[in-house]
């Protein structure tokens, strides 16, 4: 750690404890954890086919079930997306906070369920869905619910006879990510989009056709302050923490959702929870 990162841990930790200690906690603990944004991007592209135009896509990430995130709230969160009418749904990961101790399987399936895309519902493994022994049961979960994996691999979304590629790979953590095996036998000609949990896997994802990387993970830093910013992310998100990054002369785009859910702490400072919704427009 060098010394402006020290000083500004250190400082952001105090002001931290002050201002937590001074009311602000039951603000970070009971409200803004419940103050879902809801954040519009509009994605405009020369690849984009005609047919896709204004087509919508809603991400959601990072639910955490179980870690002070309830069924009810859930069940909220999937009539807020299905209230977005959204023509195509994907998840970025981690789905629930320590999968072999969650009871509550059944209605999370059921809630899951209820979501609904004409064009489909994807997901991609995050760092605890393979954690806590998890693999094997959110895979089960996932699939029940009609959620297509991507798993190192691709899919084509076809719309008025034009297409766009959808890839997925493994998560970065404690999975075995490899996106020369997604994008095999891809056309690099169509709109990519890559769902990506750790959003500093982009410094690989820019060395292959891909236009959209979509990530989750970082939790925006969950806690932030003026000035300072977030105080922590986890690895593979230290780089890309929130919000839009343009790279390589805008050839490839990040987009870092601040997740639904909390870990490690239930707070959330300047740091709402989010859902994205993209809307595709093909580029005149």
């Amino acid at each position: 750690m060098n010394r402006r990162t020290f000083i500004k841990k250190g400082l952001g930790s105090l002001i931290g404890l002050i201002g937590l200690s001074s009311g602000t906690y039951y603000y970070a603990r009971n409200i803004e954890p419940n103050m879902l944004h809801v954040q519009q991007e509009t994605i405009i592209s020369g690849k984009i086919p005609s047919g896709f135009n204004n087509f919508k896509i809603v991400q959601f990430s990072d639910t955490h079930a179980g870690f002070h995130y309830s069924m009810e709230d859930i069940n909220e969160l999937m009539k807020k997306i299905n209230a977005l009418r959204p023509d195509l749904i994907v998840f970025t990961g981690d789905l629930v906070d320590e999968p072999n101790k969650y009871d509550w399987y059944p209605n999370l399936i059921e809630a899951l369920s209820s979501i609904t895309a004409d064009y489909g519902k994807y997901w991609i493994y995050g760092n605890h869905d393979h954690g806590g022994y998890g693999t094997d049961i959110i895979h089960d979960v996932m699939e029940r619910s009609n959620f297509t994996l991507l798993k190192n691999s691709h899919t084509t979304i076809q719309k008025e006879n034009e297409r766009i590629t959808l890839a997925g790979i493994d998560d970065v953590m404690l999975g075995s990510p490899n996106l020369q095996q997604a994008l095999h036998a891809a056309n690099p000609e169509l709109f990519t989009i890559l769902l990506a949990h750790e959003p500093d896997y982009a410094d690989t994802t820019i060395m292959y056709p891909v236009d959209i990387q979509l990530s989750g993970h970082s939790h925006g830093g969950q806690v932030r302050f003026p000035f300072i910013g977030h105080l922590y992310t986890p690895a593979y998100s230290e780089k890309y923490v929130r919000g839009k990054y343009s790279l390589n002369d805008d050839k490839l785009n990040v987009y870092v959702n601040s997740g639904i859910g909390t870990t490690r702490l239930p707070y959330r400072f300047l740091c709402q929870p989010e859902l994205h919704v993209y809307t595709l427009q093909t580029k005149v």
